[in-house]
């Protein structure tokens, strides 16, 4: 559904975003995730039309976004971090003034409207005026002009900024709904937000795509061994010992647990699933196995550890052209 090709874009010597690549699967919500000022704004208003790439490619929905934007522009539905409304109309007025700026007309005009005060649960205040609603319901009245038109693709930059927790799980819950009858692109730098909706994650950092995939393998890719962690009803001073036994297994790291139980972390080889040989130890020596889970690195965890491989990368870079020019110069 949509296809990015080593987009870049410069102002001048400044470059906002540089040779980003990713695919978007019709239906998918993928998150484009990256601190304030990594290029997800830009990369966003490149796929709208709304700005032109320096250079690379990308299409929507089968077109290309510098030979037809306007076909781009039917196609997709888009709602940037700051909902344009008109905070002087009520809510029906506005998005029946959308509808028609996007070339709807007649009772395709009224089946757009109900269409997106369903999904967005705007009847009870269509015909209040925007300006008296709260933040959170006139996110949703620029979520419904983001879908008037039913539109293939959502484009949603901060989505959920400026939101209290409440309205934020109730937006989460909207966008997820609306996966499979759209693609969506999610941009945010909230990773717990990218973690909750989407099934794939951009990882976008200082202009530079920094990883593509669903967040279980990019842990898989980052971590440097399998984690588990258990609970036993009798702490014994033997149970490290023991596990330390198991093939695989190189460290067992003692938790805080109630009084009298044991709580421990066992790392081992990556790839290893040590897990049935962990319990069947675990019962043979009578310790009561009371829990035990695998452990995956949260999608912070992966950002931290992604980003700062990049930063060692371009560090050693630096460090070998220095050295190489101090050599050329002796």
């Amino acid at each position: 559904m949509i296809e990015v090709s080593h987009l870049s874009k410069r102002y001048g010597d400044i470059v906002a975003i540089d040779d980003v690549t990713f695919s978007v699967d019709r239906g998918q919500i993928l998150a484009f995730l990256g601190p304030n000022g990594a290029g997800k704004t830009t990369t966003m208003r490149i796929l709208t039309c709304f700005m032109p790439a320096t250079s690379g490619s990308a299409t929507v929905a089968g077109y290309d976004i510098f030979e037809s934007p306007m076909e781009i522009k039917r196609r997709i539905g888009y709602l940037p971090e700051n909902p344009p409304v008109y905070l002087e109309m009520t809510v029906v007025e506005y998005l029946r003034f959308v509808a028609k700026i996007k070339g709807l007309s007649g009772r395709g005009i009224k089946t757009g409207l109900d269409s997106a005060l369903e999904k967005c649960t705007l009847g009870h205040v269509s015909g209040r005026l925007i300006g008296n609603l709260s933040r959170g319901y006139r996110q949703r009245v620029g979520l419904a002009q983001a879908l008037i038109h039913n539109p293939d693709v959502l484009i949603l930059d901060e989505p959920t900024v400026g939101l209290d927790p409440k309205q934020i799980i109730e937006i989460r819950e909207l966008i997820k709904a609306l996966a499979g009858e759209h693609t969506i692109i999610l941009s945010t730098h909230i990773l717990p937000e990218a973690t909750a909706v989407s099934q794939k994650v951009v990882i976008i950092n200082r202009g530079k795509i920094v990883a593509v995939d669903s967040q279980e393998r990019l842990s898989a890719q980052v971590r440097k061994s399998e984690k588990v962690s258990f609970r036993v009803r009798r702490k014994e001073a033997l149970v490290p010992q023991k596990i330390l036994a198991i093939s695989g297994v190189h460290q067992v790291i003692p938790q805080e647990a109630d009084k009298g139980e044991g709580a421990y972390i066992v790392e081992s080889d990556v790839g290893r699933d040590i897990r049935e040989d962990l319990s069947r130890t675990i019962v043979t020596n009578g310790w009561g196995l009371l829990e035990m889970k695998p452990l995956v690195l949260s999608l912070e965890e992966v950002f931290l550890e992604l980003t700062t491989q990049e930063k060692d990368v371009e560090a050693a870079s630096f460090s070998a052209a220095s050295h190489q020019a101090t050599e050329e110069n002796q």
